[in-house]
């Protein structure tokens, strides 16, 4: 999949033409997309991937043609699969559901001869919304740090579609730098996401 994902840029990119991006633009967008999330938890972790979706809303101010920052605001479903709850003294295999307000503040670098191209980089924060396991539907948002902090990298291309609407694809990959569990006392947990976005500019 994400070598389709990037031979599907390179064509998309071929199809590029000029588009005005000056200093002093904001340029406004919409996405919608898909979520691949995990954690990382030291070497002995069985997590698996949990499916999810996200969807948003950004700005991105422009410095130059070559330079902007982005800010968004993201709906994000993010968790783990095949993970561990303890109830009765009993030890469940179970997957684990949590959802997102995610908030990323982005540079962006454009390039190529369109600038259409970009690589984008920056902090993000999460303020958890929900947080629940399968196996016993049990609600956890209380033992989970309300707040997750990481690193958002990506890179994405523009589709001119009119005068002021471009088409995006974009692939994004998000590192925690945080504890997932609040007060934990063993491995420290951190989020780990990849994600798929399209979506419009205008």
């Amino acid at each position: 999949m994400p070598r389709f994902i990037i031979v599907l840029l390179v064509v998309l990119s071929l199809c590029t033409t000029a588009f005005s991006q000056t200093k002093g633009k904001v340029e406004f967008g919409i996405n919608a997309g898909y979520n691949a999330a995990t954690v990382t938890a030291g070497e002995n972790t069985n997590s698996k991937y949990r499916s999810g979706f996200n969807a948003g809303v950004s700005a991105d101010y422009y410095f130059s043609d070559r330079w902007s920052i982005k800010g968004k605001l993201n709906y994000d479903q993010k968790g783990w699969n095949n993970g561990f709850v303890q109830m009765d003294n009993t030890t469940y295999t179970t997957d684990f559901h949590l959802d997102y307000l995610t908030i990323p503040v982005m540079a962006n670098w454009h390039f190529g001869r369109t600038r259409n191209w970009y690589l984008n980089f920056g902090p993000y924060a999460g303020i958890l919304l929900s947080a629940s396991e399968t196996a016993g539907d049990m609600d956890l948002k209380k033992g989970f740090s309300s707040v997750d902090l990481g690193l958002d990298l990506g890179i994405g291309v523009k589709i001119p579609v009119s005068e002021k609407t471009r088409f995006f694809i974009e692939l994004n990959g998000q590192g925690g730098f945080t504890d997932l569990i609040k007060n934990n006392q063993g491995e420290t947990i951190r989020s780990s996401t990849s994600n798929v976005n399209i979506g419009f500019n205008f």
